[in-house]
């Protein structure tokens, strides 16, 4: 028998994308301050892949604790401009200045994953796109943000590549579930080896 599989994520995006490929699990969202924790790992200095490493593992761990019998699956995404951490915007026009300062030029996503077990963690992925973003007219910017505000306060960035964010880039390099906020495969993969998937 597979053992149970909790997603620590309140992402309707990842849950589909497990749902989709067949992976039996239910959803615990992890009650965290990622605000906060997010702002002290900066403080720390470290690096943006890092820092979204270490907060998909506070959020599987944290559920993990409660759930000592379960695979906790915990996942974060962090948007690295150079170096600069951009999070999800507050405010329609901190919509649009993020897209002005993303505009006709790269930046990279780092799409974390860690599963816990018995409130540790036992597997790690991280997996970084690099996208490049065309050089868009203030028009465009505006228009494009007002027509899709609120919905992309949920996205870092202001983009959702399945959406109409698609036609902001040029050019993308890296696994596109990635860009959704899971790297699947990987996990597929591993769960797979372990035993939890049909092979």
């Amino acid at each position: 028998m597979s053992q149970r599989i909790i997603l620590a994520s309140g992402s309707q995006i990842r849950q589909k994308l497990l749902e989709n490929a067949g992976v039996p699990h239910e959803v615990i969202r992890p009650l965290v301050d990622e605000d906060m924790l997010k702002a002290s790992l900066v403080a720390d200095d470290l690096s943006p892949r890092d820092v979204a490493d270490a907060l998909s593992e506070f959020k599987a761990m944290k559920v993990s604790q409660k759930h000592t019998e379960a695979l906790v699956i915990g996942c974060d995404q962090v948007l690295d401009a150079s170096g600069t951490i951009i999070s999800k915007p507050t405010s329609l026009e901190e919509l649009k200045t993020q897209i002005r300062e993303l505009s006709g030029r790269p930046h990279k996503l780092h799409s974390a994953l860690t599963v816990c077990e018995a409130g540790k963690p036992i597997w790690r992925h991280v997996g970084t796109v690099t996208l490049t973003m065309r050089k868009l007219s203030d028009t465009f910017i505006e228009t494009y943000a007002e027509r899709n505000w609120p919905g992309l306060s949920t996205s870092v960035g202001g983009y959702k590549l399945e959406e109409e964010g698609a036609r902001l880039f040029v050019a993308i390099k890296g696994d596109y579930f990635d860009v959704l906020g899971l790297p699947l495969l990987p996990l597929l993969n591993w769960l797979t080896l372990r035993g939890e998937l049909d092979s």
